[in-house]
């Protein structure tokens, strides 16, 4: 039995298992499903109602894309995306986490700017791009003098940040979040060349 991905083209949290799966070079079948969809399967396998969810090969569902990650780092496929090292595995962690905290936050206001007038709140979307400022203030001194965010090679902190500032470029294409952090901008387009996120580019709209 192939492993089954249950994923919307446009959730960030999707994306990251896909490059993955991609880089890990593991076979899949990528089962297109959004939560938002009057027909959606995706509570009958994840109570919460969230993508992605990964069927394994023993028809186990997993979900939640850190608990899914973690799940691929089992398989033992190369390239390994956390260090055995417990400290250096919690370094990781808290990138990856600063990541989807990014990605959260994007959400929130995403979703806010969408309530009909009257009903929108500016400060709860300002309080979330802030959130993102900071974030990406913090990520832009941490690419400072290297080419990898926690070490010498790529790791699964590495890919979320990329994830997170290409779900940027889809959702708020006028932030304009590289004017002032050229070494976030150089760390995120050598990211952005490799064959994983080119072929996991999400739609538009």
């Amino acid at each position: 039995m192939t492993m089954k991905l249950l994923a919307s083209l446009t959730s960030p949290y999707a994306r990251k298992i896909r490059v993955i799966l991609h880089e890990k070079k593991l076979p899949f079948e990528l089962v297109v499903d959004s939560p938002w969809e009057a027909l959606t399967r995706v509570p009958d396998v994840n109570p919460l109602g969230k993508v992605p969810v990964l069927i394994a090969d023993d028809g186990e569902a997993i979900f939640d894309s850190p608990v899914i990650a973690e799940y691929l780092e089992t398989l033992h496929a190369a390239p390994n995306l956390l260090p055995l090292d417990p400290l250096a595995r919690v370094r990781v962690r808290r990138t990856e986490a600063l990541a989807d905290g990014i990605n959260d936050a994007a959400v929130v206001a995403l979703l806010e700017s969408r309530r009909p007038d009257g009903e929108r709140s500016d400060a709860v979307i300002a309080r979330q791009m802030e959130k993102i400022a900071r974030s990406l203030d913090w990520l832009e001194r941490a690419c400072q003098g290297c080419n990898w965010l926690n070490g010498d090679e790529m790791s699964l902190g590495d890919i979320a940040v990329g994830i997170a500032l290409g779900y940027l470029d889809l959702r708020f294409p006028t932030l304009e979040w590289r004017a002032s952090r050229p070494s976030l901008t150089a760390f995120a387009e050598r990211l952005f060349q490799r064959e994983s996120f080119i072929d996991t580019v999400p739609p538009a709209g």
